[in-house]
Parts: C-alpha cells; structure tokens; sequence
C-alpha cells in the first residue's frame, strides 16, 4: 500500500530521489497503446506521408510531435488534428507542439472512477493546480501558479476542445461546461506559450479531446450517484458512416451540496461532426451548450472555516451559528437611509444562473499533399446573472473569433521543415450591470451600482518553423505579433436620502496593447531510451476591462494605469523510458515576471482587485511517474515544486497618511509550493476476475500565504481516496459491455481548504502592519473542501 500521508516540505529531497527522472511526457504512450486515434476526417490514401519529426524511442512517452496542436485562442496558431495517423500528418497544419513541456491526460486515467470536474482528472499532471470556484464545477485551474492567485474564474491559460477556443477574447474561461466524461484524453502545455497561442497563455493552454464518434460506434448510457444527492445521468452516442463521422455527448448533474447553500443543477451538451465533402475539402462543426443553476455560500474568513467549515446552522443572520458568513444588504436597495440587514448566503437567495452558448466551424482545404488552408469561426456566447455578495453581476457577453493560416510540409536546403503562417481576429462587446441586493430573499434586486461598457478586441498573426537538422536534432522557432484594444465606459451610481437622489461617477478607458512573443525549443534524441529537450519561450497577458475599474475597496474607481503582464521562461527536462513498464521524466523551469498581475480579495464580497507587480521570478520542477512494478500493478504520480518570489514589489496602504512596504524577497500568496498525486492499483487481466481492479489515491497540497507579507498560512492537506472497479464485455445482441466502480473520497474525513483566495494587509494608525490574528478574520477568503463522500457508478455501452 502507498504511504505519503506523512510527506512535509523537509521530506522533499527524498521524494525527488525517489521521482529523480519524472516530468512531462509519462502517460501519453499508454494512451497510443489503449485507445483508438481521435478522428475527425476520412483518411487520403492516395496521398503521400508527409516527413517526419524526429524519432522517438518506441517506449517512450508520445512527443509532441506525434500529437496535433490546439488552435490559437486569438484565433491564429495551428488547430487540433484528432488524428494520430499517416493521413493525419498530411499537409499540416496540424502542427503538432513540438518542443512544447506537455502531459496527456488519457481516458483511461480517469474513465472507471467518479470523474465528477476537471478537479479530479487534471491532478494526474504535473504542473497543474486546482482550487473550487463559485460553483459545483466550476474550478480554478491554474499552469506552474498562473491562476492560483486569481480570485474567480481561469486566467492566465488558454483553454480548446477540439482545437475550437472556449477562451473569451477577454482571457476569461470557466469550467463549468467541462464534463469529463465526454472526453478521450487532455493535453497539458505548460509554460508560457504565446507565440503559439497568444494573449494571456502566460501559463500554457490545455485542449480537452472529445470522444470520436468512430470509438463510440452506438450509445452509452451510464449513471453516477452518491453522496449529498449526487446524480449524474450522462448519454454518449457517435458513429461513423461513409465520409461522415459525428459524436454527442449530454449529461444532467445535480445535487445538494456538502456546504450550506450549495446545491446545483446543471446540463451539458457536447457536439463534434466531421464531414469529408471532397478528396481536398473537410468541414468540422463544435457546439457546446450548458446551463447552469446553483446556490453559493460565502467565502469565510480562516477563523469562520476553523470554527464552521462546511457552514452548518447558517439560515438566518440573527440566528446564525459562529462561523456563518453574511452580506450587508441596503433595506432599501440603494443606501443606508433606511439602515442595513446582515444575512447569509441562504437567506438572500446567492448563487448563480448562468448559461453558455458555443458554435463553431472549420473549413480545411488541401492544396496539394504539401500545403493545407484552413478558415475557422467561432461565436461564444456568455450570459449570466450571479448575484454572489451583496451585489449581482448580469450581463451578456458575445463573442467572435476568427482565424485563416496555412501550413506547408516541405525541406529546406534539404532539412525536413514544416512551416506555418497565420493571421486572426476576434471581439468581445459587452454592458453588463452590478445592481444592489436587497432583503426579500431569492436575490430581490435593488437599484443599479454600476455599469460597464466594454470592448476588446485582438488582432495579429504568428509564423512558426519546425527543422530537423539531423536524425537525432530537431529545432523549432516561433513568433507571434498581436494587438489588443481595450475600451470601457465605466457608470458607478450613488443615491442620496431616503428618496435615493442619483448622481453618476464615469470613468473611461481607451487603451492599446501590442506585444510580441518569440519562443525558441531544441529536442535532441539520445537513443531508444532518453529525450532530451530545452525551450526558452515567452508569454503575455493584457489586463481585462473589468480590471480596469475596481478599486482595492471594491468599489467602482480608476485602475486604469494596468499593464500587460509579460514572462521569459527557461524550460530544461528529458524523457527516460528504460522499457516498457517504466516511464520517467522531469522538467526544470525559470520564469521571469514583469508587471505580473495578481489579485486579491477586498472588502466586498465576490469583489476582486488587481495590481501589477513590477518583478517577480517563478521556479520549480515537474515530475511524472509511470511505473508497472508488477503483473497488473501500477504506481502513477505527477509531483509539483514551485518557489515563486516578488523580486520587484512596493505595497502602499492609507491609514491617515500612506505607508509603504517593500515584498522584495516575499513569496507570491496563493502558491502551495508542493502538491503531489500519487496511485497505486491492480487490474485483474485474465481469468474469471479479469477486468476486476482497484487502487488508492494519495493527494498532497502544501500549505501556502494568502497575503503579500507572508503573515498568514492557508493549511495544507492530505486526502487518501479508495476506488474499487469492474469492466466486462457482454455477450447479447444488444449490450457490449459493462462498467461498474464505487469509490470512497476522503477516506480519513480530513477538514481541509478547498480554496482561498489571497487577501489584502492591513495597518494601524501608527503603520504598522496588522499580525496574522487579525487577519484570520479576513472573509471572502475560503471554501472548504468536501467531506467524506461514497460514491457508485455503472455505465453500459449499447451495439
């Protein structure tokens, strides 16, 4: 049996030792061996391979270059193949990633076991971190610390399926319409990546892979339940027939939540078709729908979760027990003339109704089996109504993204060479309101707080070259150039008396961004057994409008001096695959910040801040574990270390007069310095209890600061989750087989922080800075993680 229970910070040394070679690349051969290709087009024979990249060993983990690459989230980098064969290689401009420090996450990982959110698939890589948004599936999910200090969505990285970008033009994405049981695997880049993905991929991108009808061939039917009315009924279905191939994917969750106020209701639906209209012609259409009702409680300060963690007893705020968070809410609507009622989460009705709505289509074209254009659209549609604090936010927020490139597969001066060429534009306009909650229950609206106008556009094109100098050497070298506009027409609403006399505060901004990122990687092929490979790349991210006109209070003001967060990273690591049971491999990376922007939470709820910090510096190393010790036995583990520093940093507070600290040499709140999964199972592979199997799971999270001088602590934690689970093929006519798991989460019953959001300091009169004791009774910080939750499935798959 596994035992890391006991790992600290001063064990670190000997985990490495243990892990010595681990890092990016250690799950993707298994994928090639235990799932078909994604397919998305009929095959062209009659058309030529295309040259190689450079080899890899047999046994080792698949390279990028034998995956295709997520289209740019602007728009303009090469699109996502689903094809792992000679057709695919073909004209390309599925360009793979190569020289990209990349992780595969495949179906097989996650497919017997409870896959409620990305939280429980997107562990197994080294290098992510998640954190619980405001929502059942909604989640942070953050690339070597990129979106740990982020307070409410996922910045930072760029997010696809199927090569189609589910980023906004703004840089904002959500997880709330991933269902992992609609995908076939998960592609982790990590490290920044702008040159092939653009704005705000400061972190990397992932590319979620839904299932090819072809590998479906019929339907499945399966239903997960258990724990705090949990259900999920989710419905696959796909085929492939003559030239078209198509897959659907549709799932009903819901339940009551282990947090008070916290019950949720969503459905999803997933659509991926691909028609081969000529010999030189295909066309992809993606949809995606989900919709999105629930209940939120509030985020606590660290002395609430200690005393109330899962926020029990919280139905009113005269009655509530200690621990309970509240909103103030105007009895009116608008202001204090008519004093102000404390309540909780339950009693003003928080939660969120959200919807979000994407279509999109490819065409690709074949010129010849050398060169390929392709043209891809995409409307991304986000309409929401979140009343999570004392306001609510609602708007609508449509969005446009469109893309032409082309590849070319040829040599130059006799090298192997792949070249790509592309150019891209998308927008986003959008009014959305902030209106006041007042009592009345079920978020009862009162007046307006504020209104933003906004505008974001980006512009630009990438080129990109892929040259194998010798057998063994293979170079890539990348640059992007792009432009982004920003306007916004902020309208902050202020009422005086009881009869609520209006004035109005505008603030406008009207900035442009241009930046460019180059990126350089080397891949050198030892032998059958090492892959060695360094990358110097660079990444930048422009602020949102919203970040421009939120003051540290909260409330509606100018920040509009915000600037493009930009980073140079070093990436150094290397692939060991001895044979065929073991695969290892580790990843070393430097980054460097400038004007890094980091938020925290302010005095209103829900309400978040950002700066820019002028310098910081990110380091840490990433390894990854595949291990079959023995017939049927399988130790898997993906281990994160992160030293992320201000080196640059001076924070200013008012009390009276204004103070001013130096965060030189402090480290960046909200980043665990080590996180680890770990598991160990058995799979029966042959007699009468073949497909029988079962493992534990280990997971780890350092505990980490949530604010700027390093005062106060978020705990760690350890998790140990138990999953027993059955697969048998069936002999009828009608059923093909049978899939059946029950797992125990949180074996232990261990209390523990699902979340925390960084907090602001604060000083005395005498400016000093406030110790850790008053700022544990910070709120707007943390949700606990959940409880200990049985869990049981079944899934049958029809002929």
């Amino acid at each position: 049996m596994l035992r890391i229970r006991a790992i600290s910070s001063a064990s670190l040394p000997v985990l490495c030792g243990v892990l010595s070679s681990i890092g990016s690349n250690a799950h993707a051969q298994e994928a090639q061996q235990t799932l078909p290709p994604v397919t998305v087009e009929a095959p062209q024979a009659a058309r030529p391979k295309p040259p190689t990249r450079p080899s890899r060993p047999r046994s080792a983990s698949a390279s990028p270059s034998t995956r295709p690459l997520a289209a740019n989230s602007t728009g303009s980098g090469p699109t996502q193949n689903n094809t792992v064969t000679a057709s695919a290689a073909r004209a390309s401009l599925y360009q793979s990633p190569t020289g990209q420090t990349e992780t595969t996450i495949d179906r097989w990982q996650f497919d017997n076991r409870p896959a409620f959110s990305v939280s429980d698939v997107l562990r197994d890589s080294p290098g992510v971190s998640v954190k619980q948004g405001n929502g059942p599936r909604d989640f942070g999910i953050s690339i070597r610390g990129s979106n740990a200090r982020n307070g409410f969505g996922i910045r930072n990285l760029v997010i696809f399926e199927d090569g189609f970008p589910v980023t906004q033009p703004d840089g904002l994405s959500r997880s709330d319409l991933i269902d992992p049981r609609a995908y076939s695997a998960i592609d982790v880049i990590r490290g920044p990546s702008s040159a092939l993905y653009g704005n705000y991929a400061t972190g990397g991108a992932l590319n979620f892979r839904t299932r090819p009808g072809g590998t479906i061939d019929g339907v499945e039917y399966g239903v997960d339940g258990g724990s705090y009315g949990y259900l999920n009924n989710y419905l696959a279905a796909g085929k492939k027939v003559g030239n078209f191939e198509g897959s659907l994917f549709a799932s009903d969750v819901r339940g009551d939540g282990y947090i008070g106020n916290s019950w949720f209701n969503t459905q999803t639906v997933n659509f991926l078709g691909t028609l081969k209209a000529t010999p030189d012609d295909r066309f992809t259409v993606k949809i995606i729908n989900n919709d999105l009702s629930t209940r939120l409680p509030i985020r606590q300060s660290l002395n609430q979760y200690y005393q109330n963690p899962l926020q029990q007893g919280c139905a009113t705020g005269a009655t509530a027990a200690p621990g309970c968070g509240t909103v103030t809410l105007f009895n009116n609507g608008f202001n204090t003339a008519a004093g102000t009622d404390k309540e909780t989460a339950v009693q003003a009705g928080l939660g969120r109704n959200d919807r979000r709505t994407i279509v999109g289509g490819r065409w690709e074209h074949d010129f010849d089996n050398t060169l390929t254009w392709r043209n891809q659209f995409v409307f991304d549609d986000r309409n929401i109504n979140q009343p999570t604090g004392s306001t609510s936010a609602i708007g609508d927020f449509p969005s446009y993204n469109y893309m032409s490139d082309l590849t070319k597969r040829g040599e130059i001066l006799g090298l192997e060479s792949t070249a790509f060429f592309g150019a891209f534009y998308n927008t986003l306009t959008a009014s959305s309101d902030t209106r006041n909650l007042m009592p009345g229950g079920n978020a009862t609206l009162g007046r307006l707080s504020s209104n933003l106008y906004s505008e974001t556009t980006n512009y630009g094109v990438r080129a990109r070259e892929e040259l194998k100098l010798t057998s063994s050497l293979t170079a890539v070298a990348g640059i992007g150039w792009e432009t982004t506009v920003l306007k916004g027409i902020n309208t902050a609403y202020s009422y005086a008396g009881p009869t609520g006399i209006t004035t109005t505060a505008i603030t406008t901004a009207d900035r442009q961004f241009q930046n460019t990122a180059p990126e350089l990687a080397l891949l050198f092929n030892l032998n059958n057994e090492w892959l060695f490979r360094g990358r110097v790349a660079t990444g930048y991210g422009t602020p949102q409008v919203s970040n421009l006109f939120v003051l540290p209070t909260g409330l509606s003001g100018n920040n509009t001096q915000l600037q493009t967060q930009k980073n140079l990273g070093y990436d150094i690591g290397f692939d060991w695959t001895p044979n065929r049971t073991l695969k290892l491999s580790a990843t070393g990376f430097y980054e460097f910040f400038r004007n890094e922007i980091v938020n925290q939470a302010t005095p209103i709820a829900g309400v978040t801040f950002a700066f820019n910090a002028p310098r910081s510096e990110h380091r840490g190393v990433e390894l990854a574990a595949d291990w079959k010790f023995y017939p049927g036995w399988r130790l898997l583990a993906a281990y994160t270390y992160l030293d992320e520093v201000y080196t640059e940093y001076v924070e200013n507070f008012t009390n009276g007069t204004v103070f001013s600290f130096n965060r030189a040499g402090n480290k960046i709140p909200g980043i665990s310095p080590n996180e680890l999964t770990a598991r160990v199972g058995y799979d029966e592979f042959a007699g009468p209890l073949a497909g029988l199997g079962a493992f534990v799971e280990v997971q780890w999270k350092d505990s980490f600061y949530m604010d700027n001088a390093n005062l106060l602590k978020a705990p760690g934690y350890e998790l140990v989750n138990v999953n027993v689970h059955y697969k048998t093929d069936l002999l009828s006519e009608y059923f093909r087989s049978l899939n059946l798991f029950f797992e125990v989460r949180n074996v232990f019953d261990r209390t523990y922080v699902a979340s925390a959001n960084n907090i602001t300091n604060s000083v005395t009169a005498a400016g000093v800075q406030n110790p850790a004791s008053v700022l544990a009774n910070t709120t707007g910080s943390i949700y606990a993680g959940s409880p200990r939750t049985f869990v049981a499935g079944m899934k049958v798959a029809f002929r």
